[in-house]
């Protein structure tokens, strides 16, 4: 029986995280300039209005487009509410509520809570917010009332092995050939997929080839079944676009969901939007589209205060317009369908995977990808589709983000579905053991710490040429008074005279290390408002080398560089590290490097701290420490 709270229990911590999620979107929405929440696709502004109409059921409906900033990701989705505004007079009560219904690339539709549109809407400057996104969280309860509630069903079978009440159980045929290109623990990670009648679990540490392994895994489950369908998702759009693509490079048939917004221009081919455009069928639609569009705007023309006969004219219009957009929504449903059966695997976020053309699917197996990243319903989500789960990732590294404040709720759920399943099921979990990115120097204090020592470094890393006599360093800014100092907004805390520092290593770093502009660069920070300091003082160096990057360290989860520079800012008489408090959250800094790693911080602020005081005394073992004042003294 798991030790582990009730499911239960897991929906009043998500009403705390809900509660918390939506306060801090209101803010954002009342206090953030909208300049801004443009770039962070908050907003849409300006807007222009394509088309404007009232629906059958005698909605006012918008079809609105984005002609400013087309290339930024936002966050508008179907069903999400979202507010009309303008900001011509600057009058608060020139808003208006309504629903998107369809989101397509840099257009919306929209429908909204009015009779008619009123004055302001006509005199431009019009946008579009996104209010707080209530559709992650409502399919996240339904799940798990559906989880809590399933008997004698496949579903129910699987959260009883997930959650340590059944054993998992697996298939004794060996007939197995290992590919060529697998080593022997990813090997064993693919033989247990393969083998799995229920769960199967991959713990892959950095750079120990998770993604070569789930690819491979796939593509050998296709091969013993080809009749089967695969649904594959990860909590970021950023993993599910790498696994789309991976696949395809195998010629497997790949149909990626979800908003084309937020996918890569890398994957937009594999995406149903575009798959539908180049459907033979596809003609029809916008045949049928031109033709309604035409008798709305004829019947549009009828004011909405008219008479009998008036009144009766526009109903046939609209009549005659929606026979034809049901015949667009047949058509669509058809295409849909088609692509859907056609696909050999489907690629989305687990939120994605509750898209209306797999509302009745069940999947052979469903790979959920960075599971150790996702909360908990999240992941139950996909799973209520499969015959069996592979869950993937490293709880060694990035935990899921949880936003509430209460408690017992954020550490409730920091737990992730991966954590439990790998601690309750260890005979259904292996573990990839070889990594092929870091010096072993880099590699031996995480290594260690994390991972027992039972991270090897492959023979391709152990024989490569080193790019720097000194692969790791730890520059100790103990006594040179670097004070860290508080934004002025007071929502940050960032530490100036470090980053000077940090910048003055790499100018050094570049005369040492012979062709180091052919070197991919990283520059790590954990705090935000020193990541847009280090931006300004890097600002000539981002501008001449497009191989440097500053970012926080969700910013680098899943990449790698031949160098990284870590800030780590905190430096106070209180000892407090805060944030950096977050071991594995520093972990993944810790492991992005190929060829060297510098580390940039107080010793007298983080020492006392049990793994900041382990990093210091490795780095003195291997003799990688150095004060900083070798660098201010220059």
């Amino acid at each position: 029986m798991s030790s582990f709270p009730a499911i239960t229990q897991l929906l009043q911590w998500l009403e705390a995280e809900e509660a918390s999620e939506r306060a801090q979107h209101e803010e954002t929405l009342q206090k953030v300039p909208l300049s801004e929440r443009r770039k962070t696709g908050i907003s849409w502004y300006p807007i222009q209005i394509r088309e404007s109409y009232y629906d059958r059921a005698e909605r006012l409906t918008l079809e609105v487009e984005r002609p400013q900033n087309r290339d930024v990701s936002h966050q508008f989705q179907n069903g999400q509410a979202a507010m009309l505004f303008s900001t011509r007079e600057n009058d608060p009560s020139h808003r208006i509520r309504g629903i998107v219904s369809a989101v397509r690339d840099n257009q919306l539709r929209i429908t909204l809570q009015a009779d008619e549109l009123p004055e302001w809407a006509e005199n431009g400057k019009l946008g579009i917010d996104a209010l707080f996104d209530e559709v992650s969280f409502k399919e996240m309860r339904q799940t798990l009332k559906a989880v809590t509630e399933a008997k004698s069903n496949r579903l129910a079978h699987l959260r009883d092995v997930l959650l340590g009440d059944k054993m998992p159980e697996f298939e004794k045929d060996n007939n197995f050939v290992v590919p060529a290109n697998l080593n022997a623990a990813q090997a064993q990670a693919v033989q247990k997929i393969l083998q799995a009648k229920d769960i199967a679990i991959v713990h892959g540490p950095p750079g120990t080839g998770k993604t070569t392994t789930i690819t491979e895994a796939i593509a050998l489950c296709l091969a013993a079944k080809p009749d089967a369908q695969i649904l594959v998702c990860a909590p970021s759009n950023n993993a599910v676009d790498l696994l789309t693509a991976k696949l395809h490079e195998k010629g497997l048939r790949v149909l990626r969901l979800g908003n084309p917004a937020r996918i890569s221009e890398q994957t937009i081919q594999h995406t149903l939007d575009q798959k539908i455009t180049q459907h033979p069928e596809y003609k029809r639609i916008n045949e049928y589209k031109k033709q309604a569009a035409a008798f709305r705007n004829m019947a549009s023309r009828y004011k909405r205060n008219f008479g009998r006969d008036e009144r009766n004219q526009r109903k046939l219009l609209f009549d005659e317009a929606y026979k034809l957009l049901n015949e667009v929504q047949k058509t669509e449903e058809y295409i849909v369908g088609n692509l859907t059966e056609k696909a050999q695997i489907i690629t989305c976020t687990p939120v994605g995977s509750t898209h209306k053309s797999l509302s009745d699917k069940m999947f052979d197996w469903v790979f959920v990808d960075e599971a150790a990243q996702a909360l908990e319903p999240l992941c139950w989500i996909p799973i209520q589709k499969a015959q069996r789960v592979v869950l993937a990732g490293d709880h060694k590294q990035l935990p899921p983000t949880v936003k509430t404040d209460q408690p017992e709720a954020r550490q409730g759920l920091s737990i992730t579905l991966f954590e439990k399943a790998i601690a309750l099921q260890p005979q259904a979990a292996v573990m990839l053991d070889t990594q092929y990115r870091m010096h072993q120097m880099i590699m031996g204090f995480s290594g260690e710490y994390f991972y027992q020592n039972k991270l090897a470094c492959a023979p391709s890393v152990q024989q490569r040429k080193p790019l720097a006599a000194q692969p790791f360093e730890l520059i100790d800014t103990a006594g040179c008074g670097f004070e860290e100092k508080n934004t002025p907004e007071g929502s940050g805390i960032f530490n100036p005279e470090e980053a000077q520092l940090l910048h003055k290593i790499w100018r050094n770093l570049q005369n040492e290390i012979p062709n180091i502009g052919q070197c991919s660069v990283g520059v790590i920070s954990p705090y935000r408002a020193q990541v847009e300091h280090l931006r300004q003082v890097f600002a000539d160096d981002l501008l001449s080398n497009k191989k440097l990057t500053v970012n926080t360290i969700d910013g680098f989860q899943g990449q790698e560089r031949d160098i990284i520079l870590i800030s780590l800012v905190r430096s106070n008489d209180r000892q407090e590290i805060g944030f950096l408090a977050d071991y594995r959250r520093m972990n993944v800094a810790l492991t992005r490097a190929r060829h060297k790693l510098i580390v940039l911080g107080d010793s007298a602020t983080f020492a006392a701290d049990a793994f900041y005081g382990g990093l210091l005394a490795y780095s003195e073992a291997q003799a990688a420490y150095r004060s900083a004042w070798e660098f201010v003294a220059d």
